[in-house]
């Protein structure tokens, strides 16, 4: 079917970012992986391509486009040649609605540009050991001066993304205890700058997937973090991260969708080439029946996240929407992708092959972002359950 989404202009975009991963990442992708890592000097390539300020107001010197289709099709264009821009997706795709929401007149005078340009790149903080989805949970202070003209953040966090290479990070922390009726309240950003005295990079984490991107644990030890670093209304921060989990989702739903095309179109190749018992494997019925069985629900995939994107574009994507989005993608891309490895028989076990590593990147989906249970939770409760 004809996908309606997307206009001449976006197919346009798609060419270059298509022709750009072929001449600047695929030559070098390996080397990447192997290191666990991609080179912070990339981040200024993707600035000068105009990456970074597609969103960015035209005042700003960005190019004003209030749509996330565009962020989707290079999300698309990494998947289909199974490689990722690094950490650099929450830059955008999750730091920048928050600043364009939040950010004061000044703040942003002195953060878009080396936004856009890769000079500043951003990561955002939210998880702590041991609080997983439940933000309220809490536990890094940032205690106001007496004075009012700073905060001093402690405390710790983990599985942040971007968190190696960032040069500023939105911290989620408790300004103030949470209320007896209200354990949400007491939350503040701050956006910290991570030459900070006190502010460490712990461990990179050495994951299952997405290998190239920097997942690193925070340390913040009475780093100081001055007022006008604060983003938004102090202590209501939790209502903000509420506000901007909806993009996010939409966002893994997306990249899960690509992920199980991507897939289908690497077993389908492989199973033409490959010769078992005197003829293609693709000849017999059964990889027939699994690619085309796989082919419809990628189709399913396509109809839900195309929906999603018209929806968030026009400011209609709830909480709940896009929890079933992700929720209904990552479980069913899961699947697709087992199946797409099974017909690679032992090379799809082996991470020089795409499928591999579409399997390892895509097992994530299911956690980061909310967890499944977590999506089925916001689900059930929109119905009144």
């Amino acid at each position: 079917m004809r996908r309606d989404v997307y206009t001449q202009e976006h197919e346009d975009f798609r060419a270059m970012i298509r022709a750009f991963i072929e001449a600047e990442v695929v030559p070098v992708y390996d080397k990447w992986f192997e290191d666990g890592i991609a080179p912070r000097d990339f981040y200024y390539k993707l600035g000068e391509l105009g990456l970074f300020g597609i969103e960015i107001p035209t005042e700003y010197g960005g190019s004003g486009i209030d749509s996330y289709k565009f962020q989707a099709i290079i999300t698309e264009e990494c998947s289909r040649a199974a490689v990722s821009f690094g950490g650099s997706s929450v830059h955008i795709g999750l730091c920048l609605p928050y600043l364009k929401e939040l950010a004061t007149e000044e703040q942003k005078q002195r953060w878009f540009p080396g936004m856009m340009s890769g000079e500043t790149m951003f990561a955002i903080a939210m998880t702590e050991p041991g609080t997983g989805s439940d933000l309220a949970g809490m536990r890094t202070t940032a205690k106001p001066s007496g004075d009012g003209t700073h905060y001093v953040l402690n405390g710790s966090k983990t599985f942040i993304t971007g968190g190696v290479h960032a040069d500023r990070v939105i911290v989620c922390a408790r300004t103030a205890a949470p209320r007896e009726d209200d354990r949400r309240f007491g939350i503040t950003l701050l956006v910290v700058d991570t030459t900070s005295a006190g502010y460490t990079v712990g461990r990179k984490l050495d994951k299952l997937g997405l290998r190239t991107s920097d997942t690193a644990e925070l340390n913040f030890t009475d780093v100081t973090v001055p007022a006008e670093d604060v983003l938004g209304e102090v202590n209501m921060g939790f209502s903000y991260l509420g506000r901007n989990l909806p993009r996010e989702r939409l966002a893994i739903a997306v990249g899960s969708y690509a992920q199980a095309a991507a897939a289908v179109r690497f077993a389908a190749q492989y199973t033409k080439d490959r010769t078992v018992f005197g003829k293609p494997v693709a000849a017999f019925q059964n990889t027939k029946f699994e690619l085309a069985a796989c082919k419809a629900d990628v189709d399913a995939m396509e109809a839900v996240v195309d929906r999603a994107m018209n929806a968030h574009d026009a400011d209609e994507l709830t909480p709940a929407d896009a929890a079933a989005a992700k929720l209904f993608c990552t479980d069913l891309a899961s699947k697709v992708i087992d199946r797409c490895l099974q017909l690679h028989g032992g090379y799809g076990y082996i991470n020089e092959y795409p499928i591999a590593r579409l399997y390892a990147d895509n097992r994530v989906s299911r956690i980061y972002g909310g967890t499944s249970e977590v999506m089925k939770m916001i689900i059930a409760k929109d119905m009144g359950l």
